[in-house]
């Protein structure tokens, strides 16, 4: 917007050009600086006016165009990523986190609004922390794009709009919802008019028939907007400059900020209004007669159609509808048909052009995801049902446990994004110790409440179970994790390349942990006895062959001082040796050899620096002075929500191994099976859309890196804190597995250890691994049940 007292004399210009050149020499200078080299000095301009940055390349503007141009730098986080090789990079920084190779060296230049978020991000690349892709921060509404806006819209404002309204979404909202609802308005429609002076609500509700029967194309509007919209244009006040300002103006920068007279748009403020509303005989009939039937009906359209996440618009809509249309005089409110050629975007009091929009699944609620809050209801109804159901009155022990175990997926979605919220606030220290606190909580309550059941129940089956999620969990996080996401970034991306020395040492550690954790196994099968059972011949016939079915070796009945002797020591030593195992790979990842990762983390502003070491050394932080942030959870809350989820966490792992019996019992499934699909994937469900969501990005590092860290805190910190269980509370837990679980393992680390070799990867690369993977299964499927089932 230009304004006469906002131009430039030409002398001006001339004085504010001289300026913003001494102070650019007085800059550093990125080539005679070795630690900031020029290809990373990034820029990021924000203008107001016709050389956005976002709306195609910019040229230089004239002076006498910079004077009607208002631009400001605003200070942006960039997470740079230097990885192996010592090549030349030759990569320029992307803003979404895309790996680029050249001569061995991969940079990954990721953007992070604020310095909550760069500490987020760094995280994200330290061996041992929790991977997490959402924003632990608020991003302001402006700076998101046209999907975000449309998806946080409130259903007020007319949009120019393409193509026709008549799709497959909108036709299925009339057959679900537009059908019954219009037929609500119409029967309450003529109560109103037999009251006489509800007459007018009568009218309102035939139009509001009309409107949701098909409420695509069509707006509701106050009648007195409609005048106005016709009226003289709002009155504007023009700030002026004094002295001082104009003093500073000629020494300011020409492409920064400058106090330069801004004319705002000042609206009239509105004709006080008299509340003859509240005070007519026919507001009160339509909020006894008709408005409290409405309540009913919108509310339970909402609900209907929240829900499903993808028809959020129609809950929106009747939302809309019930709060504030209704509650207006029913003179003030007009329908109108929205026509094609409208070209500007105008506030009203409802329009709504699509009842079902795909992108909905990115919508959030205070930063937390749309799916997981509406899961949260679950896990009360869960927990009210089964804790007072307990005859199974109500419904079956298999649907308990269904909903008990659905009920852990948005438990561990809580858990991560308050894990990911502390450490993002806090320093290096605190992270670790809250990763290593609560980010194995979600297993671990299944595998401590599953063993105290069984040794209450005296049977093995639950310890089977047990070794069975255990070794599911592994399996699923070095074959499909790491599958699924190549698959998918393959598709989208063709090949995706990693960092090849920092995916070795995690396959280090997984050659370590499967090693650890097998190696009593191996040990029983060396030194233990065999038993058969249902051994078979005929005496005396020494033809006939001995026959014998369901050998195992059975160290916990046949040879008893073997695991007092010898085994019961060499578990304890393993589960020492591994913790330690897990605390070098700490150290020479994040202090030692931290060049691995090499995480540097800039501002925007021409790549100037001025950061500090963060975490480790190799990874420095620049504070932005001017970026404002506010975050989802502050560091009080996200621990008040990580204890409380973890406390529900406990009962609905308690609730799922209570009835869970009928399934072990009655089912035509294998045990190991369920143990090492259901109870093994499902809480790591999240773990795996944020891997999923990093390969999209051509990130396919963290996604690999999502699995591998899951898979080596299994080994390394799960099991043995299994074994420091049982030696404090005796419930049977031998570290000892059956042949499947070993030779499944192993087979699978080496193979995925094959598959990271070369440092790049592709959908066909993931396709062997999940195929693998389903192998597996089946021979899981098909496999009879334990001998202690």
């Amino acid at each position: 917007m230009s304004h006469n007292k906002s131009s430039l004399t030409p002398a001006a210009v001339e004085n504010l050009r001289r300026r913003s050149a001494a102070d650019s020499e007085n800059s550093v200078d990125p080539e005679q600086h070795p630690q900031f080299p020029r290809r990373q000095w990034q820029t990021d301009l924000l203008c107001v006016g016709p050389q956005h940055p976002d709306l195609g390349a910019a040229e230089t503007p004239s002076p006498a165009a910079s004077a009607h141009q208002f631009c400001h730098y605003t200070p942006k986080c960039f997470l740079t990523v230097h990885r192996g090789g010592l090549g030349t990079s030759q990569s320029t920084p992307s803003r979404y986190g895309e790996e680029v190779w050249d001569e061995g060296t991969t940079k990954t230049t990721i953007r992070a609004e604020n310095e909550v978020e760069a500490h987020r991000e760094a995280n994200n690349y330290k061996f041992g922390f929790r991977k997490w892709k959402g924003n632990v921060t608020e991003k302001p509404i402006e700076d998101r794009s046209d999907i975000i806006k449309e998806l946080h819209s409130d259903l007020s404002i007319v949009k120019p709009q393409e193509g026709s309204v008549a799709t497959f979404g909108n036709i299925l909202y009339v057959i679900l919802f537009g059908w019954w609802i219009s037929l609500i308005y119409l029967l309450i429609c003529p109560v109103m008019f037999l009251t006489i002076v509800g007459a007018p609500y009568g009218k309102l509700c035939l139009m509001m028939a009309w409107y949701f029967i098909w409420p695509f194309g069509k707006s509701i509007e106050k009648a007195d907007d409609v005048k106005r919209s016709t009226a003289k244009p709002p009155k504007f006040e023009v700030i002026p400059e004094d002295s001082e300002d104009s003093r500073e103006k000629d020494t300011a920068p020409l492409l920064m900020s400058s106090p330069i007279p801004v004319v705002i748009p000042v609206p009239e403020p509105p004709a006080r209004r008299t509340l003859r509303h509240w005070c007519r005989i026919s507001t009160y009939v339509w909020l006894l007669l008709g408005y409290p039937v409405l309540t009913v009906v919108h509310s339970l359209a909402c609900l209907l159609s929240w829900l499903p996440v993808f028809t959020i618009p129609v809950a929106k809509m009747n939302a809309r509808a019930l709060t504030i249309v209704l509650l207006m005089e029913p003179e003030d409110i007009q329908i109108h048909r929205l026509e094609k050629t409208f070209g500007c975007e105008t506030r009203v009091l409802l329009c709504c052009y699509h009842a079902f929009n795909a992108y909905y699944y990115k919508y959030t609620v205070q930063g937390i995801n749309i799916f997981a809050l509406n899961l949260l209801p679950l896990v009360f109804i869960t927990l009210i049902i089964g804790y007072t159901d307990r005859e199974h009155h109500l419904c079956s022990a298999e649907t308990k446990f269904a909903t008990a175990i659905t009920s852990i997926i948005p438990l561990s979605y809580y858990i991560g994004m308050g894990i990911a919220s502390i450490s993002a606030q806090s320093n290096f220290a605190v992270g670790a110790v809250v990763n290593a606190t609560f980010g194995s909580i979600s297993e671990m309550t299944f595998y401590i409440t599953a063993l105290l059941h069984g040794h209450n129940a005296g049977t093995k089956c639950y310890e089977e179970i047990v070794k069975a999620a255990l070794t599911g969990t592994l399996l699923g996080c070095i074959l499909f994790v790491p599958g699924i996401c190549m698959v998918i970034g393959g598709i989208k991306h063709r090949e995706q390349r990693f960092n090849s020395r920092s995916a070795g040492v995690s396959s280090a550690l997984l050659f370590i942990s499967v090693g650890g954790v097998f190696a009593p196994t191996l040990f029983s099968k060396a030194f233990s006895n065999l038993v058969c059972e249902s051994c078979t011949n005929i005496p005396g016939n020494g033809s006939v062959p001995f026959v014998c079915k369901n050998c195992h070796y059975n160290t916990s009945q046949a040879v008893p001082q073997l695991i007092l002797s010898h085994i019961e020591p060499l578990v304890y030593t393993i589960s020492v040796l591994l913790p330690a195992a897990y605390l070098i790979g700490l150290i020479f990842t994040l202090k030692t050899h931290s060049h691995i990762y090499d995480i540097h983390i800039s501002d925007g502003q021409g790549g100037h620096a001025h950061g500090v070491k963060y975490a480790h050394e190799g990874t420095g932080i620049y504070h932005p002075t001017a970026a404002h942030h506010v975050v989802h959870w502050s560091r009080w809350r996200a621990l008040g929500v990580l204890i409380a989820a973890t406390i529900l966490m406990a009962c609905c792992a308690d609730l799922s191994t209570q009835n869970i019996e009928p399934i072990l019992t009655h089912s035509y499934i294998s045990q190991y099976f369920i143990g090492v699909t259901v109870l093994a994937m499902v809480p790591e469900l999240p773990e795996i859309v944020n891997g999923i969501q990093f390969a999209l990005q051509n990130n396919i590092s963290l996604s690999l890196e999502v699995g591998s860290c899951i898979a080596v805190q299994v080994c390394m910190i799960q099991i043995p804190l299994l074994v420091l269980f049982n030696a404090f509370y005796d419930v049977g837990f031998v570290l000892v597995f059956s042949d499947i679980h070993l030779w499944a393992s192993i087979f699978s680390v080496i193979l995925v250890n094959y598959i990271f070799m070369d440092g790049k990867c592709d959908y066909f690369q993931g396709t062997a691994l999940v195929v693998v993977y389903l192998i597996l299964l089946s021979l899981y499927f098909f496999a009879p049940p334990p001998p202690s089932c």
